[in-house]
């Protein structure tokens, strides 16, 4: 047996064959897990738990699936989805967590966390994550009709798109879009553990950062499924094109 983990879904009407994907992986792999972490960017774009979106009701349905067969499921908000709530949480039958979180895997501390926490030479992104993470501002915004809050994230996406180009032009896109290597290496002193895994970067790989400690990044599910696999004797990060 093994727990797995999977993040940067993106989940969205427009790529259905990504969504019958993650369903076929539900009902076949994930049944045979210890316990399945999903560390953020399920979905593309969550404007609020009343989301009327048809992955969203999927998805919902798929995950209560699997845990009422006894696959615990637990969750940490990525930065397009860090809106969704404990009600879609509790349709699904999943767990909230925060971001971070540290969790005892077959005796090694592991620290979770989506990973944009990470990317600190992205300060206008750091800024707009404080921004949007605040209380305040979520309870305005989700106050918003539904029109309205579709409409931000589509323009959000759109500015999003925009910036990366870019970077890209100018050539940062690569060092500002990873993980600043310094802020690794504080987070792995601050919370005194040897092992962290994350997305968010879509830089799929098993990263030694030395003095006994292991970074792992988990890929995105845009062409394929990324899942890593962690039991009590091996660390296999894998794709998936079919299940």
């Amino acid at each position: 047996m093994a727990t797995l983990f999977i993040s940067d879904l993106h989940l969205d009407a427009a790529r259905p064959e990504i969504t019958a994907l993650f369903a076929r992986f539900l009902e076949g792999p994930a049944r045979q897990a210890d316990a399945l972490y999903i560390l953020g960017d399920l979905f593309e774009a969550w404007v609020g738990d009343d989301d009327p979106s048809d992955p969203g009701a999927l998805v919902a349905r798929h995950l209560r699936a699997l845990t009422d067969a006894g696959v615990p499921v637990a969750f940490i908000r990525g930065n397009r989805d860090f809106l969704l709530g404990a009600d879609y949480a509790a349709r699904c039958g999943m767990t909230l967590l925060h971001d971070p979180t540290v969790v005892d895997l077959y005796g090694t501390p592991t620290l979770l966390l989506h990973g944009d926490l990470l990317c600190t030479a992205d300060t206008a992104y750091q800024q707009f994550r404080a921004q949007t993470r605040d209380p305040r501002w979520q309870a305005q915004f989700l106050a918003q009709p539904l029109a309205a809050r579709l409409a931000f994230a589509q323009q959000a996406r759109a500015a999003s798109q925009a910036r990366h180009g870019e970077l890209q032009a100018q050539g940062m896109a690569e060092t500002i879009g990873d993980v600043t290597p310094a802020t690794v290496q504080d987070w792995f002193k601050r919370f005194g553990v040897p092992r962290m895994i994350h997305g968010h970067t879509h830089r799929p790989a098993i990263h030694d950062e030395g003095n006994g400690r292991t970074r792992i990044v988990l890929g995105d599910w845009y062409t394929q499924g990324s899942l890593l696999s962690v039991s009590a004797q091996d660390v296999s990060l894998t794709t998936l094109d079919n299940c």
